[in-house]
């Protein structure tokens, strides 16, 4: 069995004391390949220190994550843009709107993030969102962009049926993870009927552990417990959610 964590921050520092050793369980666990979202300009070291651990496993994405979109957003995303003239990347990403956190800077998050839209469609990659109470606006912001290819990943999907359907037609996939495995999420309902060949999935490692690690540091070795809640709900193997959800990531990816 094959699996791909299409969201995983590997590079954090909570994997300083042990990162190689985390990544050959997961190896171990059957997850084979792992996109690395960016954070900010302060990971980027991290980011490329880690995927030189295992260069054919690991791939990078490159962005800007509304969470550190602040007063100089305008300096990290041009750093953004000289790491994607430097080094080779997969993927554009994480951006989007947090409005969960601090809507401080919510303009300069939605500036940012129609610059990661243009960049996906400049560079033909996937990108990453990052939804956080802001479900609605986010969709209303992409939908501006219906029939022009953009696609890519609503990462962390925890929204309801009717958004994951919107989502859908706009081209993208739903990024499911350890919140699938909470008891009162409701995200089991919310994607109870959606069709496999729109999901992914993803640990958000370290954060969102599925059960029985909620709480504690997620790893991407966890993927094959969420696999096999998502293969529960659907009535299938786990074997089956494998294989669909790593032929979608490897088609959203074109890798």
């Amino acid at each position: 069995m094959s699996l791909i964590d299409s969201h995983t921050h590997l590079y954090s520092e909570e994997f300083s004391n042990d990162r190689k050793e985390t990544i050959l369980r997961a190896l171990d666990n059957g997850v084979r390949k792992f996109y690395m979202p960016a954070i900010d300009s302060n990971y980027l070291p991290a980011m490329l220190e880690t995927k030189a651990l295992f260069p054919e496993n690991i791939f990078l994405m490159a962005g800007l994550h509304p969470c550190s979109v602040k007063e100089n957003f305008r300096e990290e995303l041009s750093r953004v843009e000289s790491f994607m003239d430097e080094n080779n990347f997969s993927g554009i990403g994480e951006s989007g709107l947090d409005l969960y956190w601090d809507k401080t800077f919510i303009n300069e998050q939605i500036s940012s993030l129609h610059q990661h839209i243009e960049w996906a469609l400049k560079y033909d990659q996937p990108l990453i969102l990052h939804t956080r109470n802001a479900n609605r606006e986010t969709i209303e912001i992409v939908s501006q962009y219906k029939g022009s290819n953009l696609r890519g990943i609503f990462h962390c999907f925890s929204g309801t049926e009717e958004e994951a359907y919107q989502i859908i037609d706009l081209g993208f996939y739903l990024g499911i993870g350890g919140v699938l495995t909470f008891k009162n999420s409701g995200l089991g309902k919310a994607i109870q009927n959606i069709e496999m060949q729109h999901i992914v999935l993803e640990t958000d490692s370290p954060y969102l552990a599925p059960v029985p690690y909620r709480g504690k540091r997620n790893e991407s070795g966890y993927l094959t417990i969420i696999a096999n809640k998502l293969a529960t709900i659907k009535g299938i193997t786990v074997e089956q959610v494998a294989s669909i959800t790593t032929a979608n990531t490897l088609q959203i990816f074109r890798e």
